[in-house]
């Protein structure tokens, strides 16, 4: 099928040495689907993972360069290898990439299993920007912490691409939210179902009250808001303080001590019933996805300057085609 375009780079640094660039076009191999990227989101591991500020982890993968970018993504169905089942060509489907990064191109070839129909209520490219944070909110929500109607629910970062979907969600379980945000995006998180909504510069986590469970997208303060549990609380957190990695994951490993109100930290997980999932809550209204704005392909550098800037609202989206 000859090349296509991808977002690549050929050294670890700043948004600037992204690029598109050209690839050979993959195929969908014995049970593989292959994709036509519509749009995919950038994903905050991805400006880590660029920075190589996680360079032993992704060395360890056996990846050299250029290395790629996208963990989600957005289109339609190309074509279905053989022993691929459930999907025809011209579907809408969205999904993740099985191993690391790549979904910044025209094509992708993934298991069925990492697929499912998009809804049919958005468009692709605002699809996109759902199905990594989407899937991790309902672990987190759900899975994890096992949020129940009527729980105090807090979460923090809530204006980001986690956040901004878990507010939805706690909203849609039942539970009283309370959001921790910037200054600019108060009135935001409260549109999105929050009942409360406080400054997270100005607030000081012993004047918001106990909650029966924290939602850390943050990474950092781990003992401040693990303080605010109830006696039955829980506290996932889907990231750790990068700056002090040691500090923060020791601090996880050691908070078993406090059984049930330990922090429960995952980072993520994917599937076709999660993605199922997550199509059935867009096409009842249940959530939205939360799009701040687009660059195409070949402004992925400027993607990524805008996520790193902060102050976003949800995701940030890359158009392929």
């Amino acid at each position: 099928m000859g090349e296509m375009r991808a977002a690549l780079y050929d050294r670890y640094g700043p948004p600037e040495v992204l690029y598109e660039g050209r690839l050979p076009t993959p195929v969908a191999g014995p049970g593989e689907v292959l994709v036509r990227v519509a749009a995919a989101s950038v994903n905050g591991g991805e400006l880590v993972g660029r920075a190589g500020r996680v360079r032993l982890v992704t060395a360890a993968l056996g990846r050299g360069f250029p290395k790629r970018m996208g963990i989600d993504f957005a289109g339609t169905v190309a074509a279905v290898g053989a022993a691929a089942s459930g999907f025809t060509v011209g579907d809408r489907v969205w999904g993740v990439v099985p191993h690391s990064f790549g979904s910044a191109a025209e094509f992708v070839a993934v298991p069925p299993g990492r697929l499912a129909l998009a809804p049919t209520s958005v468009d692709l490219v605002q699809a996109a920007a759902l199905p990594a944070v989407g899937m991790t909110a309902i672990i987190a929500l759900r899975e994890k912490a096992h949020l129940m109607r009527g729980e105090r629910l807090l979460v923090r970062g809530a204006s980001g691409g986690v956040g901004s979907i878990a507010v939805q969600l706690g909203r849609e379980h039942g539970a009283r939210v309370t959001a921790l945000a910037g200054a600019e995006q108060l009135d935001f998180v409260r549109s999105l179902g929050a009942a409360e909504a406080f400054d997270y510069a100005t607030t000081r986590p012993a004047d918001l009250g106990r909650f029966d469970v924290v939602l850390n997208t943050v990474g950092t303060d781990f003992s401040a808001y693990r303080r605010l549990l109830t006696r039955n609380g829980r506290m996932v957190s889907i990231t750790f303080d990068i700056d002090h990695p040691i500090a923060s994951l020791s601090y996880i490993a050691a908070s078993t001590v406090f059984g049930s109100r330990r922090v429960r930290f995952f980072s993520g997980n994917s599937g076709q019933e999660l993605l199922s999932e997550l199509t059935r809550l867009v096409d009842s209204a249940a959530i939205r996805p939360i799009v701040d704005r687009v660059y195409p392909l070949d402004d992925i550098a400027g993607a990524h300057r805008a996520l790193e800037a902060g102050g976003i609202r949800g995701k940030i989206i890359v158009q392929v085609t």
